[in-house]
């Protein structure tokens, strides 16, 4: 591949974990039935991963979404991973990481809490005589039918470097040949999406100790050579409080300098008042909206420093339907050459959000199936859009090698399936 193929790179934010045949579904329910282990609900889990990262590769994404994954919940995940889990659990060292997950995902039992914590006395609330501890609360992750765990912060909260399995999944892509993105819920985020237990207490004051940990938890995907870290700030497409805007620079400035490189994710939403904050950020590279913030392309694309990487998410990771390819090229194009070709082509958002594949659905009706694209089709338009935009010399291609490329990918088989991707699209308006 040349180094100006090589200049628009595709990627996804992350990937379904269900599964085509919603194995996740299935071995979740088998082991909390208790009719399989922790070290069996574990493999199905690297089965999955592994399964789920070759499509990717498979599809010719230049880089595979690790730490997307999640038995239960990603939110979940970076709480076990800093190190936050709320002390009203009552959790002892005995207690595996992956019981201790679902106890917060699912609640524990009185009986449980006083076999594990040797639990005699009464309690209130949420840690009583009746419940034991109940789940953490769920809500919806923005606008998205999906909901998450919610952290819980107090002014006691402390922060450590506390779970390998972000450091484990990698080390499982590495040692499968993949060139690996790692993706983190950033530090903003994550205080932002948790509640206070204290009355009067601001869980934004808990960042200078949250810092540390992201830093060293960089610095661990740094050692085992990850090229690039995603971190996802979707709350700077919100109207955030003025100390929350005020705190991205610094807290970006502290991750910088770590060494890893870092894209910063947003998504959901356009940036609006925050462009300008966003592209300023002592990050690596910026990963945008393409679809809820088409307006704001040309902005971003003028705001962004050129020496910064800007991933255009382009194909719509919430929706069921096919992308209008030559729309998608139309707003792609203009935003290429303003890069001087150096652009990333991604979905929206992480793909978590659609069904998984078409593969299976074969009781549709064939007209209205060639209206959608599930999770594994839309990796597919991006090869596509990226191979025309290729094509259209967008990233400074001359006629020569446009004509290499269309010969050593068989350009008969990309205009035919652009073709079948235009009149599917003609078919639904």
């Amino acid at each position: 591949m040349t180094t100006i193929m090589k200049s628009i790179q595709t990627h996804i934010p992350g990937f379904p974990r269900i599964g085509a045949a919603r194995e996740l579904k299935f071995a979740l329910e088998k082991h909390w039935r208790g009719e399989s282990s922790e070290a069996e609900l574990e493999a199905a889990g690297a089965a999955l991963r592994a399964r789920h990262w070759a499509q990717q590769r498979d599809a010719g994404l230049d880089l595979v979404s690790v730490g997307d994954f999640a038995f239960y919940d990603q939110v979940a995940n970076h709480i076990q991973l800093l190190g936050c889990e709320p002390a009203r659990f009552g959790f002892h060292a005995e207690q595996g990481q992956l019981a201790r997950y679902f106890a917060m995902a699912r609640g524990v039992s009185h009986a449980e809490h006083e076999h594990h914590a040797g639990c005699t006395h009464q309690h209130s609330g949420e840690h009583d005589s009746e419940h034991g501890a109940q789940a953490l609360e769920m809500t919806k992750w923005f606008d998205t039918n999906y909901h998450y765990l919610v952290p819980e912060f107090s002014p006691e909260t402390e922060f450590s470097l506390a779970c390998e399995r972000l450091f484990a999944d990698v080390a499982e892509a590495q040692a499968l040949g993949h060139a690996v993105k790692a993706v983190l819920i950033g530090p903003l985020t994550f205080l932002w999406l948790g509640k206070e237990r204290s009355a009067g207490f601001d869980r934004l004051s808990l960042l200078d100790k949250l810092l540390p940990v992201y830093g060293a938890v960089l610095d661990r995907l740094k050692q085992q050579g990850v090229g690039w870290v995603q971190v996802d700030e979707p709350i700077l497409g919100l109207d955030l409080p003025p100390a929350w805007r005020n705190a991205f620079e610094n807290s970006y400035w502290q991750l910088n300098q770590v060494g890893v490189p870092l894209l910063l994710a947003t998504y959901f939403s356009p940036l609006e008042e925050n462009v300008s904050l966003a592209c300023r950020l002592p990050v690596a590279g910026l990963h945008v909206d393409g679809v809820r913030a088409a307006h704001e392309l040309t902005s971003v694309a003028d705001w962004l420093p050129v020496h910064k990487v800007l991933s255009v998410g382009i194909v719509d990771g919430r929706n069921i339907w096919r992308t209008d390819l030559d729309l998608a090229l139309a707003q792609l194009a203009p935003i290429a050459a303003k890069r001087g070709g150096k652009l990333w082509l991604s979905t929206s958002c992480s793909l978590l959000h659609t069904p998984f594949s078409l593969e299976n659905e074969t009781a549709l009706d064939a007209e209205v199936k060639s209206w959608l694209a599930f999770a594994g089709e839309k990796l597919g338009e991006l090869a596509l859009l990226r191979t025309a935009l290729l094509r259209a010399g967008a990233a400074g291609e001359g006629p020569a090698q446009v004509q290499a490329l269309d010969t050593a990918g068989d350009g008969a088989a990309f205009d035919a399936a652009w073709a079948t991707s235009r009149a599917a699209c003609a078919s639904r308006r």
